[in-house]
């Protein structure tokens, strides 16, 4: 194993901790920050990938939110629904993976029209996050949700449809220069006549070419599975997800040794999620200083983040408006690409509507109703400064939240409710 998976000699405190559930997550408590505290570092990874049990009251929201969504036709329900698992799930790290192989496989509910279709895709999803990226790529293979978006009913024998073959090298598993437009034209071959019929994958035998196919130099009567395990069997499948992985936990722009280290862990573990995010997430390369507050967070990182920081119970469906408004809208990518993100969701725009949702957040009930944090000690500036920002607080910026919270009218909270208005307006604030 190179060394920069090797497992980190990291000082296990609370920036630590917190560095550690900001990435594998949506934002953390302080309860949330003493509880990893407790258990260091082995104990934390233990309960983030083992899925924990969900609370009673959890799972009764979840299933009404589901029914609700279902029975309305309305993806706005649909994406109440997911915010509620992505805000309140004991899964904090099977749900941020689910997001995160959304943007990977980027379907949007606008061109499949389906609450249930969607639905179904992200369950897919959730269900191989922990499990196996073979698994989930075959899987999509045969994706209604998918199929829809991509045209396959037009993928016929006597005139392929090249969208699907195309997304799977392009998007899904190698990454654009690693494939010919013959291994495009070829592998379309293979997936003619994958279709959709009454909602359910359907294989049209009549449309499907039996012929010969040659793809990435080898050759045979190859369907669309024997494709995708062709993917899977390229040098540059483990690599290309490589860098989604370290662009996702650890920086924006991963070095060539560090797709190359994590991309040998991905091949010897055959693509199996879990071991491989266990060595991500104890290794040097992690939580390497210069890795820290190092990532600008997503708008469902900012808005849900500071909800599960502030143990707030979120208005759903003006949250799910409000992180449209910022750039991300769950169940509707904007393109098959998904979302660029990184230095693309910060405009100048989008930086005043940032700003502005704190305001709302803390000064109105529009989002939801926050829990003002207690002081843990008598400096009650750094104790929220360590909550929201984890990192030391310049003179400078220590005296302009003291003279805030001094001009503050009113009884203690809203004093408070101050402190965090500022703290969340703060450049830093922007960077997990």
């Amino acid at each position: 194993m190179s060394d920069l998976l090797q497992p980190a000699r990291v000082e296990w405190n609370r920036r630590a901790a917190t560095h550690l559930l900001w990435r594998t997550g949506f934002g953390a408590s302080a309860a949330d920050i003493d509880l990893a505290v407790k258990d260091g570092l082995d104990g934390t990874l233990q309960r983030l990938l083992t899925p924990q049990p969900e609370t009673p009251s959890f799972q009764a929201a979840d299933k009404l939110l589901k029914q609700a969504a279902l029975d309305s036709g309305n993806v706005l329900d649909l994406k109440a629904w997911w915010l509620h698992r992505l805000t309140a799930s004991a899964k904090p790290l099977l749900e941020k993976l689910t997001l995160l192989w959304h943007n990977h496989f980027a379907t949007s509910n606008t061109k499949v029209d389906s609450v249930a279709l969607m639905l179904a895709q992200n369950e897919l999803l959730r269900r191989e996050s922990f499990g196996s990226f073979r698994r989930v790529l075959h899987g999509i293979s045969k994706d209604v949700a998918m199929l829809v978006w991509l045209d396959s009913n037009a993928n016929r024998k006597r005139h392929p449809n090249e969208n699907f073959a195309r997304e799977l090298m392009e998007l899904f598993s190698l990454g654009v220069g690693n494939y010919s437009e013959h291994d495009i034209q070829e592998a379309a071959r293979a997936f003619t006549g994958w279709h959709v019929r009454n909602a359910e994958f359907w294989m049209n035998s009549i449309q499907h070419d039996t012929g010969s196919k040659t793809v990435f130099g080898k050759t045979g009567n190859f369907d669309g599975q024997d494709v995708v395990e062709l993917c899977l069997a390229h040098e540059a499948c483990p690599r290309f997800l490589a860098f989604k992985l370290l662009r996702q936990f650890v920086r924006q722009q991963p070095l060539p040794e560090h797709i190359a280290a994590l991309a040998a862990r991905i091949r010897h573990h055959n693509f199996e999620w879990q071991p491989v995010l266990r060595e991500l997430f104890a290794s040097q390369l992690f939580f390497a200083d210069e890795h820290r507050n190092a990532l600008i967070k997503s708008p469902l990182e900012l808005v849900l983040g500071a909800i599960r920081s502030l143990d707030a119970k979120p208005q759903l469906q003006n949250v799910a408006k409000l992180c449209a408004e910022l750039g991300q809208s769950p169940f509707e990518p904007p393109t098959v690409k998904g979302w660029d993100g990184g230095r693309l969701w910060i405009s100048s725009t989008t930086l005043i509507q940032r700003a502005n949702f704190a305001t709302t957040l803390v000064r109105t009930n529009q989002l939801g109703t926050i829990t003002v944090p207690v002081s843990r000690g008598p400096d009650e500036i750094t104790d929220l400064a360590e909550l929201l920002l984890a990192r030391d607080l310049t003179d400078d910026a220590k005296t302009a939240l003291q003279t805030i919270r001094q001009s503050q009218s009113g009884d203690a909270n809203q004093r408070t409710s101050g402190v965090l208005q500022f703290l969340m307006q703060m450049p830093e604030y922007q960077l997990a």
